[in-house]
């Protein structure tokens, strides 16, 4: 490792040394690799009967003569249903000739990368890792300061009153000890397994039913310390029983009590195991409970920016082949410099943003139960568990876009900006702890969220140029909650939002949500403004996390032809109040839920009716099923039905080859679109965009029907006929991949070949998977958007080689 800190002798010397190691880094990166292929994960290009012509805004001059130009719409022509396949996804037509004609051909650019070399305050104390872009410190969790010396006392519970001697009730109620640095419970000095954690109900009384079936009550006045701290031989406490006995003598304890916290494994949390952080930093770092540790010489959320302290042979791909540039001795000073790495890479280029942990960092480090807004955790043999957290689709992308060929360092150079805020961890943790705030709003997470969004605002406007550039128009926030961007705060929405949730509010302009803590109807307008929850000309619904199934994709359950789909209509979830353990608020899903219900209901409700007319060949019930893929892969047609806001049924239909049927909550018909010669199809809208809705051609793969529509809706799809159902089942099985995080969970099967050499069955399977994924097809959005959107007409005068034909460029009026 090569740092100028250490070496004693002149700068001209370092500088003439260090231009040696570079020069033959840079040639020994160029003949002999030094890092594993991920050929998996690069973009997979197309043939094009287009020749590949240089361009950028300002032309280039050329000894040969001109090409002919790109007439897109003569050589890639709309189908019947105005769209163009490109990659195998039926786009809207004018995104597809685009794609077809110019992004299938772009060439590489050469991007000046800077590698940072500032210096932090007294190293971050050991408490922190150094950004060494802006030289400030992102302190661990119970940490701050400017150089992460100042110690924070972050209390387990809320202040105490004489009724509530422990505060009043949250996740992290401790009546033992509190670890004050991560406001984390647990069994302390003095008894057999002080690290046990005493979460939740583990260290109060609890309660017997009153009646039969009735749940048990936790009484949070009461400690259970009996049940904690005894070392009774029948019964030993929590914190004293040893899990060897426990196993082999099955000796009696509390059964509250388990092991929530990440990083621990086992019923009596005695295996330590792998945390979860983003990119499991990147094989640079150290995760402690969500936080990256990163080693010497290297920065950033997952210790995958390299500093100038780095090993040039440990960069990560998107950083190589580089040509480094070593500054000349004149220009070095006592501190580290910054140093320029010249590298090919296609555009669009994005910038992610290093934020202070606050806002993706300690909200992963500081979950109360494991499971919390990740898409996965590790088992006692630290082998990956992924989970069912819808929400989990931030955290793919996060890791994905970090990993990205199409990141960049040089803010300069960026055509798009990444603010990632982990609103995903706020949604399952608000009420974790009373160091996030709730009080002051009045328990809404959302307006607790707004917050977030305004100080990571503020932050990267004190810090950095950028925003300033366009107005915040190139950057982009990703709201993962229910209802989307509905509360993001005024300063940003001239920004990109990335949503599941794409209300226009052409009808509802109101919170829809039946979950109060989540409604932001009493948000001031002074913090929100007016702004609707979602503009399709500037923002994208993104498809939701859905766990890898290994046995539907063996089973190429997606591809189940017609004959195999005997279920014409499927639909498997809540229903509402009128079924047990329904939902109990009637505006629960806008009460869409309920009147498919109360017409086709395939199970009895409370009273024991069925729907109104019910049928053999359509399931609508809350029952669980048995084997939900199953029964998705073998429907014609699977309900998309909203829940509190968005749910995941979208992708769990789009998955399984099924043809989604969207239920709009209001809508007036639009003019019809161009269809099949036979077609019948009615498609309507209501100001909800579906996943990728704006981009793709949902006419060619879905149906929609209006609300008043669905007493009629089985007599609607029996009136589909058989050259119709084809049809849009064969562009389902086109465009499946593209609502799946595949490139993330591919990352994930890297990091764990590089630790264990094993490759698990999911690994395998997906990688033999070839069509683009949720997160390819994102780029080609930005892609496309980088050429197309008007307001980009006023940076015509910017100097860059965006890598496309002239033709392909934005014109200015």
């Amino acid at each position: 490792m090569f740092s100028i800190q250490k070496l004693k002798c002149s700068w001209s010397l370092v500088a003439a040394v260090a231009s040696i190691l570079a020069l033959v880094s840079v040639v020994h990166l160029f003949l002999f690799p030094l890092v594993p292929s991920l050929d998996y994960l690069s973009a997979r290009q197309v043939q094009n009967s287009c020749v590949p012509v240089n361009g950028s805004f300002q032309g280039e001059t050329s000894r040969v003569s001109a090409p002919p130009p790109i007439d897109l719409e003569r050589e890639f022509p709309a189908d019947l249903h105005n769209a163009v396949v490109y990659r195998n996804a039926p786009w809207k037509a004018e995104i597809g000739r685009w794609l077809s004609g110019c992004d299938a051909i772009t060439k590489e650019a050469k991007i000046v990368e800077m590698i940072g070399g500032k210096n932090c305050k007294n190293d971050c104390s050991g408490q922190g890792v150094c950004n060494r872009e802006l030289g400030q410190c992102r302190c661990f969790h119970g940490f701050s300061g400017e150089g992460c010396s100042e110690r924070l006392q972050l209390d387990c519970n809320y202040p105490k009153t004489p009724k509530q001697p422990y505060g009043r009730w949250v996740v992290s109620i401790c009546p033992t000890y509190c670890d004050t640095t991560r406001a984390m419970c647990f069994c302390g000095e003095g008894t057999k397994y002080p690290n046990r954690p005493v979460a939740e109900a583990c260290g109060f009384q609890v309660n017997l039913p009153s009646e039969p079936g009735a749940p048990k009550l936790t009484d949070w006045t009461k400690a259970d310390l009996d049940n904690i701290y005894t070392t009774n031989v029948s019964k030993p406490g929590w914190c004293n029983v040893d899990p060897k006995e426990a196993y082999a003598t099955n000796v009696l304890f509390k059964e509250e009590c388990d092991c929530k916290y990440d990083g621990l494994w086992g019923r009596f949390c005695e295996v330590p195991v792998l945390c979860t952080c983003v990119n499991q930093c990147s094989g640079h770092g150290h995760c402690r409970g969500g936080f990256c540790q990163c080693d010497n010489g290297w920065y950033g959320t997952d210790c995958s920016i390299p500093s100038v302290t780095s090993s040039v042979r440990e960069w990560p791909q998107w950083l190589l082949p580089a040509q480094i540039d070593i500054p000349s001795s004149a220009n070095l000073t006592r501190n580290l410099v910054n140093l320029n790495a010249t590298v090919k890479k296609k555009r669009p280029l994005i910038y992610v943003y290093d934020l202070p942990p606050e806002f993706n960092s300690l909200l992963l480090e500081g979950r109360h139960f494991k499971l919390e807004c990740v898409n996965r955790i590790y088992d006692g043999h630290n082998a990956t568990i992924w989970t069912e957290e819808l929400y989990g689709a931030q955290m793919a992308f996060y890791e994905n876009i970090l990993a990205s060929p199409h990141r960049t360092l040089n803010g300069e150079e960026a055509d798009y900006f990444f603010v990632p805020v982990l609103d995903s961890c706020i949604i399952t943790r608000a009420d974790d702890a009373p160091h996030l705030g709730m009080q002051q709003h009045r328990g809404l997470r959302s307006s607790l969220t707004l917050e977030f969004y305004k100080k990571a605002y503020d932050h990267i406007v004190e810090h950095y140029p950028y925003w300033n550039h366009s107005s915040g128009r190139d950057h982009i926030w990703f709201f993962s909650w229910d209802e989307g961007a509905c509360y993001a705060p005024k300063e940003i929405w001239s920004s990109m939002m990335l949503v599941h949730w794409g209300n226009t509010n052409s009808k509802h302009n109101h919170s829809t949500t039946a979950y109060w803590a989540d409604n932001w109807d009493k948000i001031s307008s002074s913090r929100r403004g007016n702004h609707t929850c979602f503009d399709p000309e500037k923002d994208l619904v993104l498809p939701a996390w859905k766990r890898p199934d290994v046995t539907a994709l063996k089973s190429e359950l997606w591809a189940n032809p017609h004959e195999k789909r005997k279920t014409l209509f499927f639909f498997n979830g809540n229903l509402g109040p009128a079924y047990a353990n329904g939902r109990p608020e009637d505006t629960y899903s806008m009460g869409i839920r309920q009147k498919l219900a109360e017409e086709f209901g395939s199970s009895p409700n409370k009273e024991g009716k069925l729907g109104r007319q019910h049928a053999e060949d359509v399931i609508v019930t809350p029952l669980r099923s048995d084997n939900y893929h199953g029964d998705l892969a073998t429907s014609v047609f699977c309900g998309v039905l909203p829940g509190d806001g968005w749910s995941g049924r979208m992708e769990d239909s789009v998955l399984q080859g099924c043809i989604p049927v969207v239920h709009s909550a209001a809508g007036q018909p639009m003019a019809l679109r161009k269809q099949l010669p036979t077609s019948q199809e009615i498609f309507l809208t209501d100001g909800i965009f579906l996943p990728y809705e704006n981009v793709f051609n949902y006419e060619s793969f879905a149906v929609r029907i209006r609300e008043d529509e669905i007493p009629n809706l089985m007599n609607i799809l029996r009136g589909f006929n058989e050259t119709e159902i084809q049809f849009k089942l064969a562009n389902v099985q086109k465009i499946w991949q593209r609502f799946l995080y595949r490139d993330s969970i591919l990352l994930e099967a890297e990091r764990q070949k590089a630790a264990t050499r094993h490759v698990d069955d999911w690994a395998v399977e997906f990688l033999k998977l070839r069509e683009d994924d949720a997160f390819t097809t994102f780029v080609q959005i930005l892609h496309y958007k980088l050429h197309n959107d008007p307001w980009r007409r006023q940076l015509l005068h910017l100097k860059k080689d965006f890598g496309v034909p002239q033709d392909c460029l934005i014109k200015a009026n």
